[in-house]
């Protein structure tokens, strides 16, 4: 079987002989039952597929078709005039590239009908070049963009200032006003137009990017189209049972061991209140294609716009999942760095996990193995200043010490690793305040423990208050309650009052109980006390 890994066109896929999954029921389905769409995935999901097979349908290439759902369900085959832009293309941290890139796809269009550009306006030109295809072909025009928030994520919270309409601006707010104006378009030229689909990972303020036209479709959460982007459980079971055996077989693992293995590393995305499962398309076929169970996702290329989202971010990861939220709390509109929960969400690396019909509300956790790696590796950099695999290596050998009981040592090993993250240069870094607060420590002691992929959890309620930390090890419990410029002894003491280990007494593990003290003037630690629980 050939993998069209890093191939998003449909045309090359098909004429390529390259797996190609199905799903043109859902794009005759988009196209015949609306007009104006958005829709919302993460990264690498397949929307570029999306856009480039609704492109070649759009133009009629019907042998193209042959053999799939949408060429029993198509009878006319029209041939429309198609605009697609790719945003993807671009470096938008260059003042002036997103005028070039939007005036050199208006140029060439332009030419291709006859049009003699006379005006500067972006949203007048498209105009006119909307009409004149309407009028030669006698059908509606489509418009397909792709990436769409790419030119604001690439300078998003970027002090960086321009000039724009005379006056001194962020680049951020001169990519919003230009896009803005782009959008008019659709609202002068709504005769002219038969479909419009908008595809990128987040989701901007309407007010500041869609105000110029009439609202989108979000088909994001709409349970009709859960499944446009990514490979269902079905699906991966019809498509690859071939390559699931041979994967097995490399592990030494059954058949239905292998798919279980599959579902943790890959699965776990939800996209509507219905809960099927989407298993990431990208990880997936590079996990065929290599024979081995990767981290694929992270490799390809973690958003900057996410790193600078969560150097902002003071509160710990873990403290967003494990609860219910509206879906105007992690689905709406807004890019906000006090705020990032939306972004997050919509970015993948947290995904619905439960539905509840009585609240409406939405249950969201980490999708799978595979980001929680990901996550970590990529987050503890922020926090620490320190590489992933020199964080990693301390990792190891802490967990290891916890678990044999060597508390100690374990506790050196930690006072090491603090004591080796960089000061921050010139004092003024984010770190700087993050590391005189109990938050800063708590955050790195929960991703290190989640890189070793064992359960940990920050802010843990009991009936008398929350314990800091509590990470499940197979054979033993550990409950930690951090301290700043306080007695290690105070910590433990308050373990102990407060009844932190209580929940657990029931069960069969050693329970070990750690106080630790951290001071801001070394930035590590400086002492720690601890016992097991009888």
């Amino acid at each position: 079987m050939k993998y069209p890994i890093g191939i998003q066109t449909f045309e090359k896929i098909i004429d390529g002989g390259f797996a190609y999954i199905d799903k043109t029921d859902l794009v005759y389905n988009l196209a015949v039952g609306g007009k104006t769409y958005f829709l919302c995935r993460p990264r690498r999901f397949g929307k570029s597929l999306l856009v480039s097979t609704l492109e070649s349908y759009f133009l009629g290439k019907k042998e193209l078709f042959k053999g799939l759902a949408i060429y029993k369900l198509e009878k006319e085959w029209k041939q429309h005039a198609v605009f697609h832009i790719d945003f993807s293309i671009g470096n938008y941290l260059n003042d002036g590239t997103l005028e070039e890139v939007i005036s050199s796809k208006l140029t060439e269009w332009e030419k291709q009908y006859g049009i003699i550009n006379s005006d500067r306006d972006i949203n007048i030109r498209f105009a006119k070049i909307l009409k004149a295809a309407h009028e030669k072909t006698g059908l509606g025009a489509v418009v397909l963009i792709d990436e769409y928030d790419k030119p604001i994520l690439d300078v998003l919270d970027l002090d960086f200032k321009v000039e724009h309409l005379g006056k001194q601006v962020s680049l951020e707010e001169k990519h919003r006003n230009i896009m803005k104006s782009f959008y008019t378009t659709f609202k002068g030229a709504d005769a002219d137009l038969r479909f419009v689909l908008l595809t990128g990972v987040t989701k901007f303020s309407q007010v500041s990017m869609f105000s110029g036209f009439n609202q989108p479709a979000d088909i994001s959460l709409d349970s009709k189209y859960e499944a446009i982007c990514g490979i269902t459980k079905d699906e991966l079971k019809g498509y690859f049972a071939e390559q699931i055996a041979e994967l097995a077989k490399e592990y030494e693992c059954s058949y239905d061991e292998m798919l279980q293995k599959l579902k943790k590393k890959y699965d776990g995305y939800h996209f509507s209140k219905h809960m099927t499962d989407i298993f990431n398309p990208f990880s997936i076929l590079n996990a065929f294609s290599q024979m081995d169970l990767g981290n694929y996702w992270f490799k390809s290329g973690t958003p900057t716009y996410l790193v600078r989202l969560l150097s902002h971010f003071d509160q710990n990861l873990n403290e967003l999942i494990g609860k219910y939220y509206a879906t105007s709390q992690f689905d709406d509109y807004k890019a906000d760095m006090e705020m990032p929960l939306p972004m997050i969400y919509q970015s993948g690396y947290l995904t619905i996990k439960k539905y509840d019909p009585l609240s409406n509300g939405y249950y969201l956790g980490i999708p799978n193995k595979e980001v929680r790696a990901g996550l970590m590796e990529n987050l503890l950099p922020i926090y620490s200043g320190k590489s992933d695999s020199q964080s990693l290596g301390f990792a190891a050998l802490f967990y290891r010490d916890l678990l044999t009981g060597n508390i100690d040592q374990a506790m050196e090993q930690m006072k090491a690793y603090f004591a080796s993250i960089p000061y921050p240069e010139g004092g003024k870094s984010v770190l700087e305040n993050m590391q005189k607060s109990e938050y800063y420590y708590e955050t790195i002691l929960y991703i290190v423990l989640s890189m070793m992929n064992v359960a940990t959890y920050t802010q843990v309620k009991s009936c008398r208050g929350r314990a800091d930390a509590v990470m499940f090890a197979p054979t033993a419990i550990f409950v930690f309650e951090i301290k700043i410029n306080k007695p290690a002894q105070e910590a433990l003491a308050q373990i102990n009052e407060k009844g932190y280990m209580i929940p657990y007494s029931a069960d069969e593990r050693k329970i070990y109980k750690i106080g630790i003290s951290f001071s801001t003037q070394t930035r590590t630690v400086e002492d720690w006390e601890f016992e097991e629980a009888k």
